[in-house]
């Protein structure tokens, strides 16, 4: 079917973003006025902390400036992904980022400045200010990590060295994805067909074996013939991380990542602890996807292929949203309202056409809707994308109903929750209400999947990264053999004795670029996690479960992450969470067991 051109779809189909600028004319007014309070804005410097009423005052003109900045820079993103073609917008968004980038060093003194503050003072300027009280929490968070910020002049020396410090990652992304090129194999039609980075995954997903095997060998031994190189540019990035650790006075480059949204060590190692508790459940799963395949040796090339032939779920974009309005009921009215409006008031940008940004986001500003771009095909796969980015948005539309400005976003640690908790209760009422047993063993596949990827799979990227690390500041030497072996064996604990862990998985860390994010991944699986106990508990206890996942909703980042979780009702720094989470898998493997 031949892609439509944007002015061709329906209005309804078509997000609102006339109700953040009604047009161009408003937009370059509001762009003055940022301008203009960007320049204002430097009539503090120097003066932040003199009073109270100084510190007050900067703070309330960096709100209003940041609300403005931001309004008209995610407008003009927007405005270029409904058609990127579009030469006006390409200009408009540039102009837009060109103007975030200048508030940005125009408000640079302001951190510095407020870390010359102690906690006396302060405490003093509460009380003779009391509107000052409602910055509490973010003025905290900053002198929370004042031992680990330097003088002025060290910080902007580290400042300077920004770019030197992101040529490893910069060195691994030129080598892996402009100057290697790898081989041409025969695809499922016999024609040859170049492996790129793009193909890799549908390769391994084909049903051919001898192509999902042959990809799969070329392609790591492509990387092997690099390996020394990669070696060498993951050492250089983690021994900056550590560098920057060492020198803001932590501990660990473990301890220094984590303290950014003052997350304990000990989440990490639960997490570790938690998955290797549970490994049986993942060996088991191996075991039945090699029954499911009827092969001999279940292989690592094997991981990707569909185990259960395609459920022919056709699912039109309005079956789809009274699926997921059905599924989500269990949230209640507050919940259900608010999202009828987002369905019924256009924050969604539901189809392709020609131009538009590929994929899907939810994005929006304090002021805005809290929009949503699909690029919605009639799958299963776009309903569940849907419920996800829904997740997103309601998260925002709470917060920001709920929170003054400066609290409204939420943490990268949290981000994911919502999002994956729509996943998980339209996953549970899809599974309840499934007639057929084929469309049944494709929705358990899909949910297994899940897990496998996104708890196990980045649990074990996380223990590698940390294993790398500490042999690195322990004194070790990070060689191309040294993360092959490590990365192999970690395989070998995580799939279990039901599956031959191939020589070619052992450089698989050469392609990941999440081992230069400085301990990110982990932030998959205990969102995952969080999200699971939190969809379990709504299921399970009703009311009072919802009341604090809402309350979980509103809170933004008033407090911090793992307190704000608390109150929901999942306590991150226990094992717990990951482990029931991991209990929901085992049952699912299970039921699968039975099925196959």
């Amino acid at each position: 079917m031949e892609l439509k051109e944007r002015k061709d779809i329906p209005k309804e189909y078509i997000w609102d973003l006339e109700s953040l600028y009604s047009n161009l004319e408003a937009w370059e007014k509001d762009y003055e006025k940022a301008v203009s309070l960007a320049n204002d804005f430097l009539k503090h410097k120097d003066k932040v902390t003199a009073s109270s009423e100084n510190l007050f005052n900067t703070l309330k003109d960096r709100d209003e400036l940041y609300r403005v900045v931001s309004n008209l820079y995610t407008y003009s993103r927007m405005k270029l992904d409904e058609d990127t073609r579009i030469s006006d917008s390409q200009a408009l968004e540039d102009k837009g980022l060109n103007l975030y980038v200048q508030v940005e060093e125009k408000t640079s003194f302001l951190v510095p400045e407020i870390l010359t503050l102690d906690s006396n003072t302060l405490e003093k300027y509460y009380t003779e200010k009391e509107e000052l009280k409602l910055y509490k929490q973010y003025l905290d968070d900053l002198l929370r990590q004042k031992d680990h910020v330097l003088s002025a002049r060290e910080e902007s020396i580290l400042a300077q060295m920004g770019e030197i410090a992101s040529a490893p990652h910069q060195i691994f992304s030129m080598l892996s994805n402009a100057d290697m090129k790898f081989p041409v194999i025969k695809n499922e039609e016999d024609k040859d067909v170049e492996i790129t980075h793009g193909n890799f995954i549908p390769l391994m997903e084909s049903k051919d074996r001898n192509v999902r095997k042959t990809a799969f060998e070329e392609l790591y031994n492509t990387y092997y013939g690099f390996k020394n190189t990669f070696a060498s540019s993951l050492s250089g990035d983690l021994k900056k991380n550590i560098f920057m650790s060492k020198i803001r006075n932590y501990n660990s480059s473990i301890e220094a990542s984590l303290d950014e949204n003052n997350v304990p060590v000990s989440v990490y190692d639960n997490l570790i602890k938690s998955v290797h508790d549970n490994l049986d459940s993942m060996h088991k799963y191996m075991e039945i996807r090699k029954r499911a395949l009827g092969v001999e040796e279940l292989h690592m090339y094997d991981l990707y292929t569909p185990i259960v032939k395609d459920a022919d779920f056709k699912i039109p974009y309005e079956e789809g949203v009274e699926i997921i309005k059905k599924a989500l009921s269990p949230l209640k009215e507050e919940y259900l309202s608010a999202m009828e409006e987002g369905f019924n008031s256009r924050w969604v940008d539901v189809y392709e056409n020609r131009g538009k940004r590929s994929g899907a986001y939810s994005s929006g500003t304090f002021d805005s809707k809290p929009f949503i771009l699909l690029n919605y095909h009639d799958t299963l796969d776009s309903v569940f994308t849907t419920a996800h980015e829904m997740g997103h948005s309601m998260h925002s539309y709470f917060s920001s109903k709920n929170q003054p400005y400066v609290y409204s976003g939420y943490s990268i640690f949290v981000a994911e929750v919502a999002s994956t908790a729509n996943e998980a209760l339209l996953m549970d009422y899809m599974l309840k209400n499934v007639k057929d047993k084929n469309e049944k063993l494709y929705l358990l596949n899909h949910y297994l999947e899940q897990f496998r990827t996104t708890v196990f799979r980045q649990t074990m990227f996380a223990e590698f990264e940390k294993t790398i690390n500490e042999h690195i500041e322990n004194g070790g030497a990070l060689t191309a053999d040294y993360l092959c072996d490590t990365y192999k064996k970690l395989n070998e604990l995580y799939y279990g004795p039901n599956i031959v862990v191939d020589d070619e998985i052992a450089i698989e860390w050469a392609r990941i670029p999440h081992f230069y994010y400085n301990y990110y991944v982990f932030q998959y699986a205990t969102g995952f996690s969080a999200a699971i106990a939190l969809s379990q508990q709504i299921l399970k206890e009703g009311d009072k479960a919802v009341e604090r996942y809402l309350g979980f909703l509103k809170s933004g980042s008033s407090d911090y992450p793992i307190n704000v979780l608390k109150k929901a009702g999942v306590d991150m720094t226990t094992e717990e969470p990951v482990d029931n989470a991991l209990t929901l898998f085992r049952q699912l493997v299970d039921e699968m067991d039975k099925l196959i």
